[in-house]
């Protein structure tokens, strides 16, 4: 990556996290959710989206084969910060941006409703869990790393891209794009290979994955290592790197991303009422403290 200084809209170009999520949102609306009317939203190509391109083109531009190498190498060692489970969603409202125009709920009121809407129905415990647990990657914003390196569509590294990535022309100006080794449909991979096999962009799908790998079902960790992979299970692109079990497990992926992009109410959860249910459910599946 190159050493250029950069300036602050170049480091958190978005004004909100939560605005590259509005964005997802408005650009694979889910045909039967009750949502805002497209004139409440503002449109994905307005300038007032400018920091979302922005987003982007910083994103496309930087998440390069070695930059995610770097970055595994980095924070999967998981030794930033170990925590009780509850004070690490403290640790994670650090991030609450009053900026945000759709809700003034924190992190945590965000995974609850996520959670609390799956919970309610009728999908298992772990799913549940895997609700709550979905954006604790994002605590890469409180180590340092910019917007780019922590949330955005993900897309595989050290291969061919797709068109339809979202804007796929920022692709052109990453280093591996002209890169022989990287820049082929299969890259470093070979065919059928398995996403397990395959690097994907680095950020907090990733990240939380690698956090919660020994402590959830397979369907919970493909919902969490996958969910911000749209150029996939929304639009059908990378056949050629599954395998069997991938295909198998859109199914989960595809099930739980409404969950995650149309569950924000403005009416916070009654925490004083589902504490003791959560608090068993987190005995049940997690340990005591985490490591970041």
């Amino acid at each position: 990556m190159s050493n250029k200084q950069f300036t602050e809209q170049e480091i958190n170009p978005l004004n909100s996290l939560d605005e590259w999520e509005e964005a997802v949102v408005e650009r694979y609306p889910e045909p039967d959710v009750t949502a805002k009317s497209k004139e409440e939203y503002r449109n994905y190509s307005d300038p007032a989206r400018d920091t979302v391109r922005e987003f982007y083109r910083l994103n496309h531009t930087y998440q390069t084969y070695d930059f995610v190498q770097e970055k595994k190498a980095d924070y999967l060692r998981f030794n930033k910060k170990e925590m009780p489970v509850w004070q690490a969603f403290d640790f994670l409202n650090q991030l609450v941006d009053d900026s945000d125009p759709d809700t003034d709920l924190d992190q945590f009121q965000h995974l609850l409703q996520t959670s609390e809407t799956i919970r309610q129905d009728g999908h298992p415990d772990w799913m549940v869990l895997t609700g709550l647990m979905h954006d604790m990657g994002k605590v890469l914003c409180l180590f340092g790393e910019p917007q780019w390196a922590v949330v955005g569509d993900t897309f595989p590294v050290g291969c061919g891209y797709s068109d339809k990535v979202v804007y796929p022309e920022y692709f052109k100006d990453n280093p591996d794009y002209n890169d022989p080794r990287f820049n082929t449909q299969l890259g470093v991979y070979e065919k059928g290979c398995g996403l397990r096999n395959v690097h994907m962009s680095w950020g907090h799908d990733e990240y939380v994955y690698q956090m919660m790998k020994d402590h959830l079902p397979e369907e919970g960790l493909y919902m969490l290592r996958f969910h911000s992979f749209y150029a996939w299970h929304r639009e059908g692109e990378f056949d050629y790197l599954l395998d069997d079990h991938d295909r198998e497990m859109l199914k989960w992926v595809k099930l739980f991303n409404p969950y995650d992009l149309y569950s924000k109410t403005p009416v916070p959860p009654d925490w004083k009422a589902l504490k003791p249910y959560y608090e068993d459910l987190v005995a049940k599946y997690l340990p005591d403290t985490i490591k970041f």
